[in-house]
């Protein structure tokens, strides 16, 4: 349409210029440029027309029929020796670019037989010979012929070409969103540097990995501007100047902090022609996480070797234990007796670690249709309080403090014994004789969660206990099994409960505390592995179970 606007003001300066030289008999020429001008500039400010399409559109056949009447016009009323026929290229190439092939082979038609009747007309008019003119004509519209189809074919060919461009970029664009989504949700960083030390992009993990009190970490950044990170510079250097991957641990030494050590491995992303920019892609991994999986492996390993183990002894041990009794049934020196009484506590104490290993290998998180009950908490844990102080004989111990009011947990009753009862036991081991040395309390979070607490004026845990406190086959005893406390924290991940560790003060004395947060009876619990879900900050990492 610019085009159009451009010839036709070309057109009317023309025929100005040829009316100002004296030809007056010019004039209509002149009208008609001016008229065609209004009208290409009214169609190029306020037309919208359709996009090109295979189907005939009046919008664009008024558009091309306005050119070919303009110049067929200009073509017979000539008089001044210029030939408009080239003009006639401009709506050949509208109608074969923008309109199906039948709209071009028509418009060059229109064309041949509008160029075919001037020279008629031209004959009818003057004497002379005339085949000069038909011969013209009849080139001319063979001419347009050939552009009409040569045009329309490229047309086409272009059309093809830009919708395959345009599938080519939308399968790339979404190529590249799903890399960075990758990436971006990868547990291990990853770092795109570039030959300049320059970090071109860093995915999450390695922003955290990274993270200093004086850097972000986000794209794109120097990486020699921290001094720690010096190791992973050397690297990437090693990777630019030997032109291969390289792996290493490192170290990155963070002031007044732990070090975090890391397993990072480069690779070289080179461009195969040498034209482009080659990048230095660096993975980095924490080794605590992949040592923690290590261990995590090796316990599972463990807990399935242990189960097998303890099922083969069941057998063995029932024998054992019931030989024991005939026998003792025969014995009456007080000495053997004493022998006997022996084998069957020890035979009793195996038979309870086979029982706790056992019951381990079984645990599974339940489904919802087996959620547990939905409990009263205070009275719950009031009943099974005073049941474990009637067998221990520790009444003169314990102070009860419930404060859950009406609050109900979901959770199976002799689950919530068992846990109960293995941290009351603990808190018996390790409290003094004192009153109120052991004390059992409910309450309401701020977040409206009922928990449950056991408190004892015992001695702090040392550190490296605190660090392995749930971990199974774990324990301070020698003759403890270490499964208490892993089990607790199996059947509460089972009902969705956090059970945890803290030193807190109760009545101006500090002492040990074990603590379980419920989750609500109305909630429900999702099946698959337990979500660790806490109502306050804690003080220990051995909380994430």
């Amino acid at each position: 349409m610019t085009a159009r606007v451009t010839i036709a003001s070309v057109l009317v300066v023309l025929q100005a210029f040829i009316y100002a030289l004296g030809n007056v008999s010019n004039s209509w020429s002149i009208a008609v440029c001016a008229v065609y001008l209004g009208a290409t500039l009214g169609v190029r400010l306020w037309a919208r027309p359709k996009p090109p399409g295979s189907t005939f559109d009046a919008q664009w056949a008024s558009t091309i029929g306005v050119d070919v009447v303009v110049f067929s016009a200009l073509n017979f009323l000539q008089s001044n020796g210029v030939n408009y026929t080239p003009l006639f290229a401009l709506p050949m190439l509208l109608a074969s670019l923008l309109g199906p092939i039948l709209l071009a082979l028509g418009t060059a038609a229109s064309v041949t037989l509008l160029l075919l009747a001037d020279a008629w007309w031209f004959s009818i008019q003057s004497t002379g010979e005339h085949a000069s003119r038909f011969l013209q004509s009849g080139l001319s519209g063979s001419g347009f012929f050939a552009v009409a189809l040569l045009a329309n074919q490229l047309a086409l060919r272009l059309v093809r070409e830009e919708q395959l461009s345009k599938t080519g970029q939308a399968m790339a664009r979404m190529q590249t969103q799903v890399n960075e989504l990758v990436v971006e949700t990868l547990v291990d960083g990853v770092l795109v540097i570039d030959a300049n030390g320059i970090v071109r992009s860093a995915n999450p993990a390695s922003r955290r990995l990274l993270a200093t009190e004086d850097s972000t970490g986000m794209a794109p950044f120097v990486l020699a501007t921290e001094a720690i990170w010096r190791p992973l510079v050397e690297m990437m250097h090693m990777t630019f100047m030997l032109r291969a991957p390289q792996e290493a641990d490192v170290s990155l030494e963070h002031l007044g902090r732990i070090a975090r050590r890391l397993r990072v491995r480069t690779r070289l992303a080179a461009s195969r022609d040498n034209t482009n920019e080659s990048l230095c892609v660096m993975f980095l991994e924490d080794l605590r996480e992949m040592e923690a999986r290590i261990r995590t492996e090796k316990m599972a390993a463990m807990g399935r070797m242990s189960a097998a183990v303890a099922h083969e002894i069941r057998n063995p041990l029932a024998a054992i234990s019931q030989a024991n009794a005939l026998l003792e049934e025969d014995l009456h020196d007080p000495a053997q007796r004493q022998l006997t009484r022996m084998v069957s506590q020890n035979a009793q104490r195996l038979a309870n670690i086979v029982d706790e290993i056992l019951n381990i290998s079984c645990a599974q998180v339940i489904s919802p249709e087996q959620h547990g009950n939905a409990l009263m908490l205070d009275d719950t844990v009031t009943r099974i309080a005073a049941d474990w102080t009637r067998q221990t004989a520790s009444a003169h111990l314990i102070h009860m403090a419930t404060g859950a009011g009406q609050a109900t947990v979901s959770f199976d009753p002799e689950h919530l014994r068992r846990v109960m009862i293995n941290l009351l036991d603990n808190a018996l081991r390790y409290a003094s004789q004192t009153a109120a040395a052991i004390e059992v309390s409910t309450e309401l979070s701020v977040h409206g969660q009922a928990q449950f607490c056991v408190w004892s004026d015992g001695q702090p845990l040392e550190k490296t206990v605190q660090t392995h406190l749930f971990e199974p086959f774990f324990s301070s005893e020698s003759r403890s099994s270490g499964l208490g406390l892993y089990i607790c924290r199996e059947l509460c991940e089972r009902y969705g409960a956090l059970i945890g560790y803290q030193r807190a003060m109760r009545h101006g004395v500090e002492g040990n505390e074990f603590f379980v947060l419920f989750k609500s009876a109305d909630q429900p619990i999702q099946a698959g592995p337990a979500t660790h879900w806490m109502a306050r900050p804690l003080p220990f990492d051995t909380l994430s179970m």
